[in-house]
């Protein structure tokens, strides 16, 4: 019979206790932050002796002592949104690695349902929440149970009195749109959004009026559907309704811009040659669209690794708004060529 590989053997708190010289009680101050204070070179020797061994505390085991569940809620819009799904699969592998479990539950997009999941669900045990809001900027936060860790996820914005992680959106938005202006020398760019522009433009929105405006570029029509595939196809009769056809577009999701390539395709417009487009997310679908498209890729697994480090922090979460920035990913759609194979 072939021999199997032995898994690795984790590395113990008593192995890291002697490696630093000192009791295994405190590695477990240094590891979690308390409850006692140590030493500053003794807390430096306990993480060298971390980092040289690999250590990871077990988390689960650790949970259980406590009498928590190890289980982190997780509530997102729409379980069938691919990039929710992405999401909510990289913060299903950033708490499978924290020796955590998810229980994800979708809001359809209904405000009134997001609220009733953030009472619901710690009555099922879970030890913190993470929270993929449907809210706009200005709507005050729901109310969860009180003393139960709660991070706001994939938010462009402050979350009143809150802790929340989110992606650059507004920078995101300026990558793509800049590409069209500057390398494609695009003269306007029409906006396909699900943003409500009611109040005052969303991130997304923003980044595109501030790429306009960089480039001393006329927008192009603007119109505001769902953020899905139908709304991006129902979009396009809009753009070709009106006196002047855009010669570049920017949809503000992937799933958008998949439905913008799809009803362009069906009016007999060619994309790149007529009509530019380009999306928002990064999804993996949009590299396998005719053709491939262009995107700002949002960073999901670093903002699941952020959103669980917070939930996690000694203290709970802090209020605040931890942003991280976007890459730009060029491909067909916007008339740049193909990559050799």
């Amino acid at each position: 019979m072939p021999q199997t590989e032995e898994p690795a053997r984790r590395a113990t708190a008593a192995e890291v206790a002697r490696r630093a010289g000192v009791s295994p009680a405190v590695v477990s101050y240094v590891v979690n932050g308390g409850p006692r204070n140590v030493a500053p070179g003794t807390a430096a020797r306990v993480r060298d002796a971390v980092r040289d061994l690999g250590y990871r505390p077990n988390r689960a085991a650790r949970a259980l002592r406590r009498g928590s569940t190890g289980i982190v809620g997780l509530v997102i819009p729409r379980v069938a949104n691919p990039f929710m799904a992405e999401l909510s699969e990289a913060v299903q592998d950033a708490a499978a690695r924290r020796g955590l479990a998810v229980l994800a539950a979708g809001s359809g997009n209904e405000p009134d349902v997001e609220r009733e999941l953030l009472q619901t669900l710690p009555r099922h045990g879970v030890d913190g929440l993470l929270v993929a809001t449907v809210l706009g900027h200005a709507d005050p936060p729901p109310g969860t149970a009180p003393g139960l860790p709660t991070v706001y996820l994939n938010a462009p914005f402050p979350v009143g009195g809150r802790c929340a992680v989110g992606p650059d959106a507004t920078q995101g938005a300026r990558l793509v749109v800049d590409h069209l202006l500057a390398v494609h020398g695009h003269r306007s760019v029409a906006l396909v959004t699900g943003e409500s522009g009611a109040r005052r433009a969303g991130a997304r929105e923003l980044g595109w009026q501030q790429a306009l405006a960089a480039y001393d570029a006329a927008p192009g029509p603007v119109v505001r559907v769902g953020w899905d595939r139908r709304g991006g196809s129902a979009a396009v009769a809009a753009l070709l309704a009106g006196p002047q056809r855009p010669t570049a577009v920017f949809a503000t999701s992937d799933a958008q811009a998949l439905g913008v390539l799809h009803g362009l395709r069906a009016a007999g417009v060619r994309v790149p040659e007529d009509v530019a487009v380009v999306g928002f997310d990064g999804i993996e679908e949009a590299a396998y669209a005719a053709p491939p498209l262009t995107t700002a890729k949002q960073p999901v697994a670093a903002m699941a690794e952020a959103a669980l480090d917070a939930l996690e922090r000694p203290g709970g979460p802090v209020e605040g708004h931890q942003v991280l920035g976007l890459d730009l990913v060029v491909r067909e759609s916007c008339g740049c060529p193909a990559p050799p194979d």
